[in-house]
């Protein structure tokens, strides 16, 4: 039998990144994992001293050191995952953006999902479930904040309907015999879950032709307050038919609870509603990757 020619350690690997669908994939081809919400981060161990890259190939071990610090491994690995913080019992972006801002590590944990170098073997060119193999023996040797990111197999849509229901934002799912390309494939897959409600509108930047955005509240008992705005999701058309529906409920000052400064606002009073759809609310209390759907006169769902 050939003896096997060991390789030398790469640097940083250009992330395999994948392409989004409407409906998760079914059938023995493929595994689904949870989306986390969080940074895309590649470690790259080399005889237990760790170097963490971001998606982009920027060097974050200082800001990561605590992570870095729990790969302890004698060996020489290149490891895939995802950094996140767990806020009511879900991966939260806004909360790991202010835990970055604040120096603070003690909430982040890295989900490992795929292993890409090991020990002079460059598992890109390996079958993905061979992969998932492997870094199961290697994370399972390590403690938190380190984990493994388990995978499912069988009714992707299922476990897509389940992560809906728990706000999570979505599942991958990886075909298990392909092997690893840094570049978009078909063969990860992300489907993501979206929120769509109702808000009241309590003012809108004008704009030549419409409204440019959008300002929405919450209703919180007897409290309206503010929730952020929305600027996308509408043509030419619609956005002179929202600006004509507006302009007949406009009011001299917000009518929100606690007022908030903006200069270009044209405040109006809480008289229609926007159906949103929106990916999460961040820990300042607004929408976050909000897209308008729909205007509606009257009381509505919030």
């Amino acid at each position: 039998m050939a003896k096997r020619i060991k390789s030398a350690m790469p640097g940083f690997i250009k992330p395999q990144l994948a392409t989004l669908k409407m409906k998760a994939p079914t059938g023995g081809d493929w595994i689904h994992e949870i989306k986390y919400d969080g940074y895309r981060a590649q470690v790259h161990v080399d005889r237990d001293a760790a170097k963490i890259f971001t998606r982009n190939g920027h060097d974050w071990t200082k800001r990561f050191s605590g992570i870095a610090a729990s790969f302890k491994l004698r060996s020489q690995s290149i490891f895939d995952g995802e950094i996140v913080v767990i806020h009511y019992d879900r991966t939260n972006f806004s909360e790991l953006q202010a835990d970055l801002a604040k120096g603070r590590q003690d909430r982040m944990l890295f989900y490992a999902f795929d292993l890409l170098f090991h020990n002079g073997e460059d598992f890109r060119n390996k079958p993905q479930i061979y992969r998932k193999e492997r870094l199961k023996e290697l994370i399972d040797m390590l403690d938190p904040p380190v984990l493994y990111s388990e995978h499912h197999e069988g009714d992707g849509q299922a476990l897509f309907e389940a992560a809906g229901r728990l706000n999570y934002e979505g599942i991958i799912s990886k075909r298990v015999d392909a092997t690893y390309r840094s570049d978009r494939v078909d063969t990860w897959q992300k489907i993501k879950t979206v929120r769509r409600e109702k808000f009241p509108v309590v003012g809108f930047i004008k704009d030549p032709a419409g409204v440019a955005a959008l300002y929405l509240g919450k209703k919180e008992g007897k409290n309206l307050i503010y929730l952020g705005k929305v600027g996308t999701g509408w043509d030419r058309t619609t956005s002179g038919k929202i600006r004509k529906a507006l302009e007949t409920v406009v009011s001299p000052k917000a009518k929100l609870t606690k007022p908030i400064k903006k200069p270009k606002a044209t405040w109006v009073e809480p008289a229609f509603y926007a159906e949103v759809e929106y990916r999460d609310i961040t820990s300042e209390g607004l929408l976050r990757a909000s897209s308008f759907k729909g205007l509606s006169k009257g009381t509505g769902r919030s």
